[in-house]
């Protein structure tokens, strides 16, 4: 279950009805989780997955949405990153996946997404697509290449609106999170009518460095020291893509309470982006017109804290809802028992 269905209430700001980043409206999460042996003894094993985020239902080529990213440390091989701080927009999904992953994954999305748009690379630009990664090789027989392109087209046709799964699920299979499983998690705040909504893959840190709950389970890695974390921030807030890149620079806060200190080897990456204005992709218009928070005002202040608990609660929500793992060379990374190891903050 979620932390705070268990009793720890993190921050002070109300969550949205389903804690998810699916609470900003229109936003859709599918996964392909993939678990099974590549060979007869075992030793190799397809420990790892697929997530898609969908900013909005519609043709995300033809609408897009108001963007920006911040890296905390780029120990990443992301793709896309750079075009959207350069255009400040996103036009595909934000495809989540392991370090190996990557080139299938933007392959796949980018075979769906010219199948939706015959004109891309004919009457038309090229397309940006965003992919961020976490190392699962721990767990799963990354060299093996288990993720296919085909698994990024179910991921993106599996999204939905409804609550996101979380844990060990999708790019969450196979990843760890301070030496217990982590993965996938999601929360959401409500600030004054509008919502922030954040997914993360977790996957660092060593169990010596966690910091929000008192847990001393023996059977948590000490190994793992480095990894890394993407954490994807959405929004309904009218924001411009330089105050996105104010709010995703507060991610850093969250992440940081929960004892990471953004190691030498570990990719932490945030992708925010705000469903409020949609830009077309095809228009004679010079100008265009929108509606925008004004810098001056009390909310923006909202919107950082609502980022920094989002953020660390949907970690804590990745560690609670994950399960005892079984991957690559028999090895086995356990899930952390919050209901009977440690006891909650209020903070």
């Amino acid at each position: 279950m979620k932390v705070r269905e268990a009793g720890m209430v993190i921050g002070s700001l109300p969550v949205g009805p389903k804690n998810c980043i699916t609470d900003v409206a229109g936003v859709k999460v599918g996964h392909v989780t993939l678990d099974f042996p590549l060979d007869e003894t075992g030793k190799d094993y397809a420990c790892t997955g697929v997530t898609a985020i969908l900013p909005h239902g519609g043709n995300l080529f033809k609408e897009k949405v108001t963007a920006a990213c911040y890296v905390l440390n780029g120990f990443g091989k992301t793709t896309g990153l750079v075009q959207v701080n350069e255009l400040g927009v996103i036009e595909s999904p934000i495809m989540l996946t392991n370090t190996f992953g990557v080139p299938a994954v933007t392959q796949g999305t980018l075979e769906y997404m010219l199948r939706e748009n015959p004109e891309i690379g004919e009457t038309t630009g090229t397309i940006n697509v965003v992919v961020g990664e976490c190392n699962d090789s721990y767990l799963n027989s990354i060299r093996m290449f288990p993720v296919t392109p085909t698994h990024a087209i179910d991921a993106i046709k599996n999204a939905s609106e409804q609550r996101a799964e979380e844990g060990a699920v999708g790019a969450g299979k196979g990843m760890v999170c301070f030496g217990y499983k982590g993965g996938i998690g999601s929360s959401s705040r409500l600030v004054e009518g509008y919502t922030i909504g954040c997914l993360v893959l977790s996957n660092f840190g060593r169990k010596e460095e966690f910091r929000s709950f008192q847990y001393h389970q023996r059977e948590g890695l000490s190994e793992t020291s480095d990894g890394s974390i993407i954490i994807v921030l959405a929004t309904d807030a009218p924001l411009s893509d330089r105050q996105l890149a104010r709010v995703t620079k507060r991610s850093g806060i969250g992440l940081g309470r929960t004892g990471s200190h953004f190691s030498h080897g570990s990719g932490d990456i945030v992708i925010a982006f705000s469903t409020a204005n949609k830009m077309t992709h095809f228009s004679s218009e010079l100008t265009e017109q929108r509606t925008q928070i004004r810098e001056d005002q009390p909310i923006m202040n909202l919107f950082f804290m609502a980022a920094a608990e989002a953020v660390e609660e949907a970690i804590l929500n990745s560690l609670s809802q994950a399960v005892t793992t079984s991957g690559r060379l028999g090895r086995v990374v356990y899930q952390m028992d919050f209901m009977k190891e440690g006891n909650g903050r209020c903070i």
